[in-house]
């Protein structure tokens, strides 16, 4: 039976492209994306790092705790039925599910949790930081994770909340895997990691069967998966740089699915597909680096604000890719604060910069990623300060030139976006409301330190208080309160929330996209 799908599945990738081919080629029971997945440098959850491999691990892997695909706003039991949280002795229990079992057949054990937590934190590769912050190291993990029965007892080092930790236990690099099956695979001291990058050993809904690097995916359904079993026997994602290629294979029924189309390819698609729009994580920002002498009165803070055209960016060439959002917390989890009060408005800008004496005409030069759609962008917010006599220079370059840029805090106004590295509100609280020490030489990867921002204290005080707060009601009223206070008075002036749009055939239900890469689930997926 799986040679007939294979031989099924090989038929419907071989279909001509032509104008008049039966729509919905693919096999029933196989879901086909057209995607570009030339990102991925490695697959292995200790290791994996770029937005393509999550996806694939979300889909591979299991964690104690987790935003599963009925509902990714909603952090879940996962290998995990129930835990227990002590804040004061900064423990979290967990009871494994009952029954449970990896893709191998074997069970899954308190003892794969203590081993995939170690061979992270040893390996410390690049998304160990998210794990090691809590105070994990190669030499005191097996203190901090211990085993008792059919539990798991995780301890941490720092002022944090439990909810903070158990978002850190949902992250990529904290996903369960198969210690019997990996052990069969380590070679050297690598703990598996050549092995995992082109194989899996995970209890999740499918199980990777074949991966080539810039050609193809391929996922199998895991049968025993204690969710239940998958509709898709398989998920095949073959890699397709190019969106018009995409464009013909989904609109010859040679794929189901499209991920990468344009806003003009997705305008003219037929009536076979549907598109789906899907708010993501990353918010896109205009900030003013504090070492600029010109940018450092509020007044201009609060003017910048009004020049922003947010409604003409996104009813024309942003139009389905971002929506306005003026907070640091995505829309769509706990603790996002979602009001858009600033619009566009030049005399009000105007006015505000005379009545605090800010002189103008003010020259400013502005970094931007040498592509659509942030060159749009950034002729955009051009036109409209101009029109207040804050006059930019627009300065375009790489991604790596113009992000390099901005970490030596070299620029004066810089055009970007931020993602959350894990779905804690913490995350970018830290990024955009706290600096605790300014100098040049304590390098940090926030976007206050980039902007020379010396946050006052007391906004400091409140991301800590926030942090260590063990309500998670008045948790996320104080990262609220947070948003509200960098939204009406800091030099970062948060603009929009990114947008997927996904092309599909008319007869896919169940895809999940939540709001990160982590979050693309495809378990509920069904082809009428």
């Amino acid at each position: 039976m799986k040679l007939f799908r294979a031989a099924l599945m090989a038929s419907a990738l071989a279909l001509p492209l032509a104008a008049g081919a039966v729509y919905a080629a693919t096999p029933a029971d196989a879901l086909v994306i057209a995607q570009n997945i030339d990102d991925i440098v490695a697959l292995d959850p200790a290791q994996a790092y770029e937005f393509s491999a999550g996806e694939i691990n979300a889909n591979l892997y299991d964690h104690l705790v987790q935003y599963a695909a009925e509902d990714t706003t909603t952090l879940a039991p996962g290998l995990a039925s129930e835990w227990i949280a002590d804040e004061a002795a900064k423990t979290i229990t967990f009871t494994m599910r009952e029954g449970a079992t990896f893709a191998s057949g074997n069970p899954v054990r308190p003892e794969d949790v203590l081993y995939s937590f170690k061979r992270v934190v040893t390996l410390n590769l690049t998304p160990a930081f998210i794990l090691t912050q809590l105070g994990w190291t190669p030499e005191n993990v097996d203190e901090m994770v211990t085993v008792d029965g059919n539990t798991v007892t995780i301890k941490w080092d720092g002022d944090f909340a439990s909810a903070f930790v158990l978002n850190v236990l949902a992250s990529r690099p904290a996903s369960i895997v198969d210690e019997v099956l990996v052990s069969e695979h380590v070679e050297g001291d690598d703990w598996g990691n050549a092995w995992l990058n082109t194989n899996s050993a995970g209890s999740g809904p499918f199980v990777l069967t074949d991966y080539r690097p810039a050609e193809l995916v391929r996922m199998t359904a895991n049968e025993n998966y204690f969710d239940g079993a998958p509709a898709m026997k398989q998920v095949l994602i073959r890699h397709v740089a190019e969106a018009a290629t995409q464009q013909l294979l989904l609109t010859s029924g040679d794929v189901d699915m499209a991920k990468n189309l344009t806003p003009d390819q997705i305008a003219s698609l037929g009536d076979q597909v549907k598109v789906e729009a899907f708010p993501q994580a990353a918010v896109h920002f205009l900030s003013f680096n504090q070492k600029t002498e010109s940018l450092t009165d509020p007044a201009l803070w609060e003017a910048a604000r009004y020049l922003v055209n947010y409604d003409g960016m996104t009813e024309s060439f942003l139009k389905g890719q971002m929506e306005k959002h003026q907070a640091f917390w995505p829309k769509g989890f706990p603790g996002s604060y979602d009001e858009t009060p600033y619009g566009y408005d030049v005399e009000k800008a105007k006015q505000i910069l005379a009545d605090a004496g800010v002189e103008t005409p003010i020259n400013v030069t502005l970094d931007v990623i040498n592509s659509a759609p942030f060159t749009d962008m950034a002729q955009s917010l051009q036109a409209g300060f101009a029109e207040a006599g804050i006059n930019f220079d627009i300065l375009p370059g790489t991604g790596a030139q113009v992000i390099t840029k901005y970490r030596d805090r070299t620029h004066e106004a810089m055009l970007l976006y931020w993602g959350p590295d894990f779905m804690d509100p913490h995350s970018n609280a830290k990024a955009f409301a706290y600096n605790s020490d300014n100098s040049d030489d304590n390098y940090t990867a926030t976007t206050t330190w980039r902007n020379a921002w010396a946050v006052p204290e007391e906004m400091n005080e409140k991301v800590r208080a926030a942090l260590a707060e063990s309500d998670q009601s008045k948790r996320n009223e104080m990262y609220v309160e947070l948003q509200k206070k960098v939204q009406a008075d800091s030099p970062i002036v948060i603009m929009f929330q990114a947008q997927l749009q996904i092309a599909m055939g008319e007869n896919v239900d169940g895809y999940v996209n939540g709001s990160n890469s982590d979050f693309v689930y495809y378990r509920l997926v069904t082809k009428d």
